[in-house]
């Protein structure tokens, strides 16, 4: 009986110490991400480039919510025409959800985040940056399944507003330039 005890006690104490381990690395890596956000990020991205890397800190891009900025170009897509609507919103978190991005989740207000406002130079510089960095770590067979996942949501965000009573044209020029970037971005 004694020895059952003793296993059991073990079991115990090394669940424990697994757990305070896992709290103090967290701790640990929620204190590097805070005193070295640009390190943390060029280590996670491969992206070099202080300016990009300036750019993502400024969008609160870190582990947690790198997800969502993977997916800026749909909101670029969204934006083309200046606002984002009901539809294209609608298209947008559809997106996210598929990527598994929850609301209630860090990365859910990252992209909310995204959302609001309208995508200026450097934070598309910056998902350019990220892509390279990407398509230089992935092999090219998935760096075309990327370009192709995300050219596929970018689209169907596009088309959720486009044309008129479903009738014309359904991607816009601004749009697919948008589009045609992602492709450039992962294949070239």
């Amino acid at each position: 009986m004694s020895d059952s005890f003793e296993r059991r006690r073990q079991a115990l104490e090394e669940e424990f110490f697994k757990k305070q381990n896992q709290a103090l690395l967290e701790k640990l890596r929620d204190q590097m991400e805070t005193s070295q956000p640009k390190a943390v990020l060029s280590k996670i991205t491969g992206i070099s480039d202080a300016k990009v890397l300036d750019t993502l800190v400024a969008l609160h891009v870190n582990h947690e919510t790198l997800a969502a900025f993977a997916l800026y170009p749909l909101v670029e897509v969204a934006w083309a025409d200046g606002r984002v609507d009901d539809r294209e919103r609608e298209a947008l978190l559809a997106a996210a959800a598929e990527q598994g991005i929850e609301p209630g989740t860090a990365v859910h207000d990252a992209f909310e985040r995204l959302l609001r406002d309208e995508p200026t130079p450097a934070v598309r510089e910056a998902w350019h940056a990220w892509a390279r960095a990407l398509r230089e770590r992935v092999e090219p067979a998935d760096a075309a399944k990327i370009a192709t996942s995300l050219s596929s949501q970018a689209r169907a965000v596009a088309e959720a507003s486009g044309g008129f009573l479903g009738i014309g044209r359904r991607v816009n020029d601004r749009e697919q330039v948008v589009i045609d970037g992602i492709d450039k971005a992962f294949r070239a």
